[in-house]
C-alpha cells in the first residue's frame, strides 16, 4: 500500500520524530523513502547574516541548513538499511511538497506539524495543513510531543466514522495497518451533541432527530465492525455523544490509541467538509499521529 513514503524535513524536532515513524512504516510495507527539504523562496530578502552566518544571505543559510536536514534523516534511514532517496529544493513548501508528490509517485506522507521555530511556524494553517488538504494520498501527522514508536509501536488503532461513503475512505488503510502490526480497531462514531438541540425544540420531534443520529451512528460503527472481520482484523466499537474533534481527541488518549485514522471529509460533502473542521482540530489537537485519508468522491 505504501511503496513509496515521503519524508519532508527541516531540520526540526517535530519533523526528527515523524521521520521516526515513517522509518517503522517503512519497514513494516518495505517502501523505497524520500527525504525531501525545501527552501522557502519567500523568505529570500538578499541580506547578508550575521555571527556564525556572516556573508551568508537568507538563501544561502537556508540551503545549508536544509541540505544538513536531509543528511540528517539519511544517515539513519539508510543505517536502519531503507532504501533512499534525497532532494533538496527552493519553492514554497507546501507546493513543492505536493509537486513532488505527483512526480514521485508517492503513496504516503509523513510529516511533522511544527516547522524550525515553533509558533512563529506553526505549519498547521501553513505547510501541514495544505498538505493535508490538497495532498491525494494520504497523510501522516506527526507532533514533536508524540510518543516514540516502542517496539511494538501500532497496537491499537482509533477509526472515526459518521457512516458516509467518504468516511470509509479510510477503513481499507487503517485495516491494512492493522492487520500488518497485528493490532486492534476501534471503530468510533460521535452522535454530535450540539445537533440534538439546534433545529427541534418540540419534545417529539426531539426524539425523532436524537434516534436517528444514534441510529445513523450505530450503522456506522456496524459497518466498518463487517469489514474489519472481513480483512480478519480484531475489532471493537463505540458510539458516544459529544463534540466530534473533542471527542476523537480525548478517546485517541484515554483508550490508548498509537494512531488515529480519519478521512477529511464528512457526511454533506462540501456543506460539512471536514478538513477545515473535524479533521483539521484532530490534526491540531490530538496526542498521538493522525493518518488522514483523502476521500476519492464527496456525499452530497
Amino acid at each position: 500500500m505504501y511503496d513509496e513514503v515521503l519524508i519532508p524535513t527541516d531540520g526540526s524536532e517535530s519533523a526528527e520524530r515523524a521521520a521516526q515513524y515513517a522509518t517503522v512504516l517503512a519497514a513494516a510495507y518495505d517502501s523505497t523513502v524520500h527525504v525531501l527539504s525545501v527552501v522557502d523562496e519567500r523568505d529570500y530578502d538578499g541580506v547578508e547574516r550575521e555571527g556564525a552566518d556572516a556573508g551568508k544571505t537568507a538563501a544561502e543559510q537556508q540551503a545549508n541548513e536544509a541540505v544538513d536536514a536531509v543528511a540528517a534523516l539519511v544517515s539513519r534511514e539508510r543505517a536502519g538499511g531503507d532504501r533512499v532517496t534525497t532532494r533538496v529544493t527552493v519553492g514554497v513548501p507546501s507546493e513543492a511538497i505536493l509537486a513532488y508528490v505527483d512526480e514521485a509517485g508517492i503513496d504516503l506522507v509523513v510529516m511533522g506539524t511544527h516547522g524550525r521555530t515553533g509558533v512563529e511556524r506553526f505549519l498547521i494553517g501553513s505547510v501541514a495543513e495544505r498538505v493535508v488538504r490538497h495532498a491525494d494520498v494520504p497523510v501522516l501527522t506527526v507532533r514533536a510531543a508524540d510518543r516514540l514508536p516502542s517496539w511494538e509501536p501500532i497496537e491499537r488503532l482509533l477509526v472515526p466514522t459518521d457512516g458516509s461513503e467518504a468516511s470509509f475512505a479510510a477503513l481499507s488503510h487503517a485495516f491494512d495497518i492493522a492487520a500488518r502490526f497485528d493490532a486492534l480497531v476501534e471503530g468510533l462514531a460521535v452522535v454530535d451533541e450540539r445537533s440534538k438541540t439546534s433545529v427541534y425544540t418540540v419534545e417529539t420531534a426531539l426524539e425523532e432527530v436524537v434516534g436517528g443520529l444514534e441510529a445513523t451512528a450505530q450503522n456506522a460503527t456496524e459497518h466498518l465492525a463487517g469489514r474489519a472481520r472481513e480483512h480478519g482484523v480484531d475489532v471493537e466499537t463505540s458510539v458516544v455523544d459529544g463534540i466530534p474533534s473533542r471527542t476523537i481527541c480525548a478517546h485517541a488518549e484515554t483508550s490508548g490509541a498509537d494512531l488515529v485514522v480519519l478521512a477529511s471529509h464528512g457526511r454533506t460533502g462540501l456543506a460539512h467538509y471536514l478538513l477545515g473542521s473535524v479533521a483539521e482540530r484532530v490534526v491540531r489537537n490530538a496526542t498521538v499521529p493522525v493518518l488522514t485519508v483523502p476521500a476519492p468522491v464527496r456525499d452530497e
